[in-house]
């Protein structure tokens, strides 16, 4: 019987069993290759495995004359070892700065707190690439990008760490331990989920207040979830070096790795909620107040039942809820605008 060998699309033979046995044990048929068989195509293990011929495949020579046929162009390619093809290697100096930064940014800024800075900048451009993979359109432009994430940043930390602006928020006073459950709902809902997504939707909205022309949904979420992980991580330095640093080992460990990944994530998942209603408040202004009312109510109703129940199953389904939200928005995005 004689059977075709196929390999990446192309087709070779017909050979009879022996001929592909003496093939393969010379290792110019190899065992993964495909043998179309009554219509149907098996790999050339099970075509000899059904035959039961058993086979032998010859090694070429000792290890060094190996190697030696295979040259030392296989090992330091000649044409490839230069400063000019590094250089335009984009693919080489992406892995080179995503695998490496960590280790050179520990190493130059000594463990200190431009540290943790330097380490959450690691992890924010990360979430940014990949925010922008998902997420970008023709009219997104990353010098938007980088100025939203770091005019956030300068906007928490004077209305917070020099204004401390939460002293006059009397609902701030009801998230204590000692409150009850609802007035500490209340106290994270208003208090603190409210504040931290108006903060985070401002850079936004005046971007949104002078644009040159009406911008997509889609476009006005990115820039909200860069917005949110500028937020998200700042707000994570901040614990790292007061909170955290105070608690057991394990669980300072857990915190700090929480709030470089997933919370600056959550951070960015309720302010693109929130971009994506003032988007609207912009494209419809007649019905620019109900906009604002839900672009600040919902991201901050989910901030603050999440931040009641933080990582309790609860607390995730409340985290996934606004993943869930988001994604629903966005799918409907292009049907709501083109109705207006």
């Amino acid at each position: 019987m004689q059977y075709f060998i196929t390999r990446n699309g192309n087709q070779f033979g017909p050979y009879d069993i022996n001929t592909i046995k003496n093939y393969v044990n010379l290792g110019q048929i190899l065992l993964q290759d495909k043998v179309v068989s009554n219509k149907e195509e098996v790999s050339v293990r099970d075509i000899l495995k059904k035959h039961q011929v058993k086979v032998s495949i010859k090694n070429n020579g000792n290890i060094m004359k190996q190697i030696q046929s295979l040259g030392l162009n296989l090992l330091l390619p000649k044409d490839s070892f230069s400063f000019k093809n590094f250089k335009s290697d984009n693919k080489l100096l992406l892995i080179s700065i995503i695998g490496l930064a960590p280790a050179f940014l520990i190493k130059f800024t000594n463990a200190s707190v431009f540290t943790f800075y330097a380490i959450a900048l690691y992890f924010s451009s990360i979430w940014g690439l990949f925010y922008y993979e998902l997420f970008k359109t023709n009219q997104v432009k990353i010098k938007k990008a980088i100025y939203i994430f770091f005019t956030v940043q300068i906007a928490i930390f004077i209305l917070v760490s020099i204004l401390n602006i939460n002293q006059f928020n009397p609902f701030y006073r009801l998230i204590g331990d000692n409150n009850s459950f609802i007035e500490r709902v209340i106290g994270f809902t208003f208090g603190v989920g409210v504040f931290e997504e108006l903060i985070k939707i401002l850079p936004v909205f005046f971007f949104l207040k002078y644009a040159k022309e009406p911008q997509l949904p889609q476009t006005m979420v990115f820039y909200g979830l860069i917005s949110g992980i500028g937020f998200g991580v700042f707000e994570g330095v901040m614990y790292q070096i007061t909170v955290n640093s105070k608690l057991e080992y394990n669980e300072s460990f857990f915190l700090n790795i929480a709030r470089l990944t997933s919370l600056p994530f959550l951070h960015s998942i309720w302010s693109g909620i929130s971009a994506y209603f003032l988007a609207f408040c912009f494209i419809n202004p007649t019905k620019r107040y109900s906009l604002w009312i839900l672009a600040i109510m919902i991201p901050a109703i989910l901030h603050g039942l999440y931040d009641v129940f933080t990582w309790s199953l609860v607390g995730l389904f409340i985290s996934y809820i606004g993943v869930a939200l988001l994604v629903i928005y966005l799918k409907n995005a292009k049907k709501f605008y083109n109705s207006i």
